[in-house]
């Protein structure tokens, strides 16, 4: 899609360059975006800039959504008509008045809505050889103007949703699009503030470490229509402390239905298994725990496995308890949660198993959450359907909070 890009003097430090995506000798090598957690909600919000006059709004990210969707009042969009070719690279959800209408939802409440789709101005910042500190705009960027009700549940201060998802609308596809970007980008959350990167991975100038040398691949699994727009990857078996665990093997196989298989999710605060994997899974993680000196005790919801926190041993993958391996297309290729993710201190004296029961009718069989994405760095490759990831950054002493920002693309949630 032709769009004109600027980089505009938003901040006083900003460089001013105006230069055209076709024409323009410079083009900016990634884009970053600041991610914070929400402590109330455990919702990942960044920040972007839309309208005429570029104003701050905040979105909560949804890692398979398929577009932006944000409050009608805040931007000064441009309505999409119907049967135009902007509105067939959406799945059109009728036409109103004439113009075009997608399907928008809001994962927390459940609430979905037609939405108008839309164009603006959209701005973010980038990274080229002075780092960052500079932003660049795509006009014409396209979006869903959503009703006030869909921000019903979202995190304070929060105006809409930016989506990550595999789609020709959601933000990857669009920088792409837009700065002729690998359609590739990063997820790097932490349990305070992460990133979002599109472009190239300059990961040793913002974290201060190559961690790219110690990822692991593995590949994103299609519906078998061919079409997902959330992210799947396929896991072969779960092992606890290195014991593989029995366990119904077909559940991890994505069925005709699209029922199955392991989805990758910011929206779930937690990683949830069906209640088939689940009862096993809890029972052989809470015989591990004890074999390595755990004391149970009650659990706190919503957690259904909880121990003593007094006297366990911090290392430097967190609280020394039984590691979860998700063990992928070999034995050589597994994503270890090690303490950092797999526990959750409910106070000083309790920590509890942060892997919920997502009940017999979730229709992936697993759903990695948030609190297990955090400090693993994810780079989702769409154009080879391949997943990079870490494991563990504390691991190699660092975190995803040790991204490197201006101090004015920083943000409070």
């Amino acid at each position: 899609m032709p769009s004109l890009v600027q980089l505009l003097p938003l901040f006083p430090f900003f460089f001013l360059i105006s230069f055209c995506v076709s024409h323009g000798p410079f083009l900016p090598k990634a884009i970053i975006l600041p991610v914070n957690k929400d402590p109330f909600t455990f919702q990942y919000v960044t920040q972007v800039y839309m309208g005429t006059h570029l104003g701050p709004i905040k979105l909560v990210v949804n890692l398979g959504g398929s577009f932006l969707w944000a409050d009608c009042g805040l931007t000064s969009q441009k309505l999409v008509p119907c049967n135009s070719l902007k509105c067939s690279m959406t799945k059109p959800n009728g036409c109103t008045n004439k113009i075009c209408g997608v399907q928008q939802e809001n994962p927390f409440t459940k609430v979905a809505t037609t939405g108008q789709l839309a164009e603006d101005n959209f701005a973010v910042e980038f990274i080229d050889e002075l780092k960052t500190g500079s932003i660049a705009s795509i006009h014409q960027f396209l979006f869903s103007c959503a009703s006030t009700i869909l921000l019903q549940g979202l995190a304070r201060g929060a105006k809409g949703m930016l989506g990550l998802g595999n789609s020709r609308i959601a933000l990857p596809s669009q920088l792409s699009d837009a700065f002729g970007f690998q359609r590739k980008f990063a997820l790097c959350l932490s349990d305070s503030n992460g990133a979002i990167i599109s472009g190239e991975s300059p990961y040793l100038s913002l974290l201060g470490h190559d961690v790219s040398r110690s990822m692991l691949y593995t590949p994103l699994i299609s519906s078998k229509d061919g079409v997902a727009e959330e992210y799947y990857i396929n896991v072969k078996s779960i092992k606890i402390s290195g014991k593989k665990l029995s366990l119904n093997i077909s559940l991890f196989t994505m069925d005709e239905e699209g029922h199955g298989g392991t989805k990758i999710s910011t929206i779930s605060p937690f990683t949830t298994l069906k209640s088939s994997i689940y009862e096993k899974f809890v029972e052989a993680y809470e015989r591990f725990g004890i074999s390595m000196g755990l004391i149970k005790v009650d659990p706190v919801a919503p957690f259904g496995l909880c121990f003593s926190a007094k006297g366990v041993d911090l290392t430097k993958g967190g609280p020394n308890v039984p590691t979860i391996d998700l063990v992928l297309q070999s034995e050589m290729v597994k994503w270890r949660i090690y303490g950092r993710n797999s526990m959750v201190k409910v106070n000083d004296e309790v920590m509890c198993l942060g892997i919920l029961d997502g009940g017999v009718n979730q229709k992936a069989s697993i759903v990695i959450g948030g609190h297990q994405l955090e400090d693993n760095l994810l780079e989702f490759n769409l154009g080879i359907s391949m997943l990079g990831f870490t494991s563990s950054l504390s691991m190699s002493e660092t975190s995803c909070s040790d991204f490197i920002f201006s101090k004015d693309e920083a943000f409070d949630s």
